[in-house]
This record gives C-alpha cells, structure tokens and sequence, in this order.
C-alpha cells in the first residue's frame, strides 16, 4: 500500500492543474476538484485502515535511501489527520460550490479559488506526511502561499488589511522556521527528522534549548498560541465563509501537529512542559475571555478557536501517553466541530443579512433548519456529555489528574471554567440569534450585548438571502461526521491511544525509516521515553 502515499499530495495537486486548464469551465473545474477531494477521502481511509492494522508506513521518493532522499511516513497519527482533513476540505468544498452558485463569482471567483483550494489541500497533506524538516518546511509554504490569495478574495480593504497582517506574522514564523533547520542542518548534516532524532544528542545542550526554542515559536505562531495568537481573530473573520471555515479547523491544527512530531521525536529529553502549561493556561483563559466580549459571531469562534488550542497544547505538556492520546482524539474533535460551528456561521451571516448578534433575532422561525445546525456543534464544543467534546476534555483532564501536580490541577480547573464559558458564549448568540424575537432587536436592549464589543469595520447589515441546499446539506454533514466521533468514541479513541503509545517510549519512528539501522552507526537509536514533572510513567503502547 505504499504506493498511495504520494498520491494524497499528487492528486490534489494535479487536480489544481486541470482546474486551470478549466478555468473557463466552472462546472467542470467543480467537478474535477469534487473528485480530486473525493479520492484523497478514499484513500486517507484506506491508509488508516492499513496503517492501524499492519504497521506504519514510511517511503522514499525517487528510491534514495534516507537521510539523502525525500521521506515520506504515514503512522496512525499522520492517519488520522489526512482522513479528517480530507473530509473536512470536501464538506466545506461542497458548501462553497452552493454559495458560488447561489451568488455567483464575485467574492471567490471560481477559475482562481478552485485551483488555489486544491493547492492549499496539497500543502495540508503534505505537511502530515512529511518526513523531513525541509520538506515539512515546504508543506507550510505551500499551504500558505494558498491562503493569501484565499483570505484576500474579493479585494476588499478590510480582506487586504486582514490579509496584509496575517502575511507578516506568516512570514515571520516561516523565518524562524527556516533559521532553525538551517542550524539543525548546519549542525548535524541532516534535515531527516527520523536521523535528526538518532543525533540531536551529540548537539550541546544550550544550541538544542535555542533550536528547540525557535521550532517552538514557529510552530506556535502557526497554531495560535499566547501570545502569539493576536492576529487571528482580525484575519480569520474577514475572509469568505467557506474559506473561514477551513482556515479554523485546519490550519492552526497543521503547527499543533508539528509541535507534536518535533515534542514526541526530536525533544523527547527536553524539559519545557512545565513552560507549555503555562502557555496552556493563558491561551485557554485569554482565549475565551475574549470570545466573552465579542458580538460578532465569526469574531467570538475565533476567540473560542484560540482558547481550544490551550487544551491541545495541555495535553501534549503533560508528556504523557494518556495526554498525547486525549490530544489527538481532541484535534480531530476540535476539526470537525470548529469547522461546523464557521459554516453555521455563514448560513447565520447570510440568511439573517448580519453576524453581529445585536442586530440577529427570530431566526428560530425563519431558519430552523440552522437553528438545529448550530446548536448541535455549539453544545458540542461547550463539553456537554455525551458529545466528542467532553469525552476529550474528561480524557485530557484524567490523563493531568494522574500527575498529582498542582500546577496541572490548576489547568484542569481552567479548563473546565473555560469548557463554561464557551459554552456561555455560545448559548448566548445562539439565543440572541434565533430564540429572541425580531421585534426586540430593535426595540429593546439586551443586558447581555450592550457591553459586547461589534467587529470593526463590518457593515452593520447586509442582503438577507436564502441559503442553498448545498450549503445547508454540506454543514449537515459535517454535523453528521461530529457526531460519528462521539458514536464511534471507542474505535476512535483506541486508534488515538494506539497513535500515542507508538510515539512515546518507542523508538518505531526512527526503525521505520531506518528498519535496518543505515543511519549513523555510531549513534545511539534508542529514544527513551519521557519523564513528566509527576513521576515515571506507564507508555501504554499497544501492539
């Protein structure tokens, strides 16, 4: 099955190419990118399937042996991701064909956005399987160069403005990025994480301190975490809706991946997890303080965007087995219903002409379809039981307690008062939005908006319009594929724990791109498992 590891970058790829050649063309251009997405899905599955019952899978382009060649590794965890990013890029695909050809091209022309969707899903893709910096590197780049043209469509000032900012601090990350394997290659002569992890040891400990340093405020800048988080919430909002929505369930969730890959098989002796709790903490509170003020819907899921990306840096701090399972099954918990939760919104923005919740009322009767839509996602991320969300969070908040460590206790309080006020946030605009009548928006003020902070720069009230059945039946979807996460709990989280176990206290990753140990014969391949601030612990790993 090694064969279908190229094609998830391949396909999309290509399928970009004939978009272009179809540019003049949208049906088709629609068609070949719905079945370019649909195959990825197919596959993705497939090597799940695969790679959870036979083993990981690593494969060297071109047929040069590693470290010299381009390696590309599919385990559980880069599975996982490939499979719910793929079906999260086709759902929100779907949704943007029925808004295109509801409103027509003029906020995301078709020949343009078609092609350049695709090559962000190539850039995505190519980031989980890599198998070296370099060309993880370049996964980021492609993803992102994809998205500045996505979060400028439409040329508007504010997009250019949004997008202007969201460019920069890119830019920076991809710097600090690029620094940083620079150093690692000028120190070891390799790019190769699987190489790089048998000969970090022979690095002095303060350059690893600095190179680790560096990975992280890449990485985290990427995913969104405090306080380098400041630009998202201006960036994201500003954008398309379907292009919103894809931007939040995946490409903060793209450096969090990163940031478990370098923790989990580069850094795996470095002690900063009592650092990332800390960070942990703040992005939860800061967070979600901030999704609190807001009155724009889109504004207030960005905010809640950022402080959910505090429980998966939670997790992967407490460098245990148990916390790295609970964060891998709350990333992919985290994708699907994020992304759900932003093309809620959009159906809210287009059918009630606004998202400013001061200004939204009696959607429950003119929209009940949507009502349902939003409210099943909302509870979700507020952690109401039985759902996905707060069977991740009671994982992660389990897998801490077992720490017996009073700074992880204060994370678990945090947590839950953040799971609240999320879901707080989220029942108040959903209650303003269709539950208040419409005759009370303008007639009476709410106690509960009139201290709310309005987005800046938004026009006040747009064109009312009905949402197309493409656009409500792919939200539906996604819908449906959040609650498959919290019906098929079980599964799902024992292929997350089986994920973890082969990460962390296994030196697998480093024996499948060296299965015969042609790396550095002098160097050690051992990778010893990590020891938390609370003790020992069991890996859990399982066969």
């Amino acid at each position: 099955m090694s064969y279908l590891v190229p094609l998830v970058v391949l396909i999309p790829l290509l399928g970009a190419g004939a978009a272009l050649i179809t540019g003049r063309r949208p049906r088709m251009q629609s068609i070949l990118s719905i079945v370019a997405l649909g195959l990825v899905v197919v596959i993705s599955l497939v090597l799940l399937v695969v790679v959870d019952t036979q083993g990981a899978i690593a494969v060297q382009v071109g047929g040069w042996e590693a470290p010299f060649g381009i390696t590309l590794v599919v385990d559980r965890l880069a599975a996982l991701m490939l499979s719910i990013s793929s079906i999260v890029l086709l759902a929100v695909f779907v949704f943007s064909v029925g808004q295109g050809q509801a409103d027509g091209d003029g906020e995301a022309p078709v020949s343009i956005y078609n092609p350049t969707y695709l090559i962000l899903a190539t850039g995505v893709f190519n980031a989980f399987i890599a198998g070296d910096l370099f060309n993880l590197y370049v996964g980021f780049e492609i993803l992102l160069v994809a998205s500045y043209v996505l979060i400028t469509l439409g040329g508007t000032e504010q997009r250019i403005r949004a997008g202007v900012v969201y460019i920069v601090v890119s830019l920076v990350s991809s710097v600090l990025f690029l620094a940083s394997i620079a150093m690692i290659y000028g120190a070891l002569g390799t790019v190769n994480i699987a190489d790089i992890a048998q000969k970090m040891d022979t690095i002095p400990p303060d350059v690893q301190t600095i190179i680790h340093v560096m990975l992280l405020t890449a990485f985290g800048i990427k995913a969104a975490i405090f306080p380098l988080s400041f630009w998202l919430p201006d960036s994201y909002p500003t954008a398309p809706a379907p292009v919103t929505a894809v931007f939040a369930g995946l490409l903060t969730k793209v450096g969090v991946y990163a940031i478990i890959r370098t923790e989990t098989v580069l850094f795996v002796e470095s002690n900063v997890n009592v650092y990332l709790l800390i960070i942990a903490l703040l992005t939860m509170v800061v967070g979600i303080l901030g999704a609190v003020a807001q009155a724009d819907i889109k504004r207030l899921l960005s905010f809640t965007l950022v402080s959910h990306i505090g429980y998966m840096i939670f997790g992967i701090a407490l460098g245990t087995v148990e916390g790295l399972a609970a964060t891998i099954y709350y990333v992919v918990h985290h994708i699907t219903v994020q992304t759900t939760l932003f093309l809620g919104a959009g159906l809210i923005e287009r059918r009630g002409g606004t998202a400013s919740i001061t200004r939204l009322g009696g959607l429950l009767k003119a929209a009940p379809v949507v009502a349902v839509l939003f409210f099943i996602p909302a509870l979700n991320l507020g952690g109401i039981p039985p759902f996905s969300g707060f069977i991740g969070k009671v994982a992660l908040f389990e897998a801490g307690a077992r720490l017996n460590d009073p700074l992880v206790y204060v994370l678990i309080g945090a947590g839950a008062l953040t799971s609240l006020l999320t879901l707080y946030a989220l029942m108040r605009a959903w209650n303003l939005a269709f539950w208040r009548p419409k005759s009370d928006v303008d007639d009476h003020e709410s106690p509960f908006t009139e201290h709310l902070e309005e987005a800046p720069g938004r026009v006040a009230v747009q064109q009312k319009r009905a949402n197309p059945r493409t656009m409500v039946g792919a939200t539906a979807g996604m819908v449906l594929v959040s609650l498959v996460l919290t019906f098929a709990a079980g599964p799902l989280y024992g292929v997350a724990e089986r994920a973890a176990g082969r990460v962390y206290g296994s030196n697998e990753y480093v024996q499948l791109v060296f299965p015969s140990g042609e790396g550095d014969s002098n160097t050690d391949t051992s990778v010893p498992a990590p020891t938390p601030a609370g003790g020992p612990i069991d890996d859990g790993s399982a066969p």
